[in-house]
C-alpha cells in the first residue's frame, strides 16, 4: 500500500486558522497551537456575547422608558403595571421606538395610562 503525505491538508487547515486568528497578539496570531487556542475561546466568547445584547437591548429600552416617564411623575416600574391594568400590550421594544420616533403617540399612551 502506498504512504499517504497529509502534509497538504495540514497546510491547508493551519492556514485556516492563522486567518481566523489574525489580528490577535504576540504569539497567538503565528503559532499554530497558540492560534487555535486563542481562536477557541474567541468563539466562545462570541457566542456569549451575542446572548448577552438581548439583555443589553432590553436594559437600554428601560432606561429610555424610565427616562421618558419621569416628566409625567411616574417611574418605570409604575409606568409597566398600569400598562397591563390597562391592558396595553405593548412591548419595551416598540415603546422605546416610540418615544424616539413618535413622542405624541407615547404622549397619549401615557395619558391613557394615567
Amino acid at each position: 500500500m502506498a504512504r499517504i503525505k497529509r502534509g497538504l491538508t495540514s497546510h491547508a487547515k493551519h492556514k485556516k486558522l492563522l486567518r481566523q486568528a489574525k489580528g490577535y497578539w504576540m504569539s497567538r496570531r503565528k503559532l499554530i497551537r497558540k492560534a487555535h487556542e486563542a481562536v477557541l475561546h474567541a468563539g466562545q466568547y462570541a457566542y456569549v456575547g451575542r446572548k448577552d445584547r438581548k439583555s443589553q437591548f432590553r436594559r437600554d429600552w428601560i432606561l429610555h422608558i424610565n427616562e421618558a416617564v419621569k416628566p409625567h411623575g411616574l417611574r418605570y416600574s409604575e409606568f409597566i403595571h398600569k400598562l397591563k391594568l390597562a391592558n396595553i400590550q405593548l412591548d419595551r421594544k416598540i415603546l422605546a421606538q416610540l418615544i424616539l420616533d413618535d413622542p405624541a403617540a407615547f404622549q397619549k399612551i401615557v395619558e391613557q395610562v394615567k
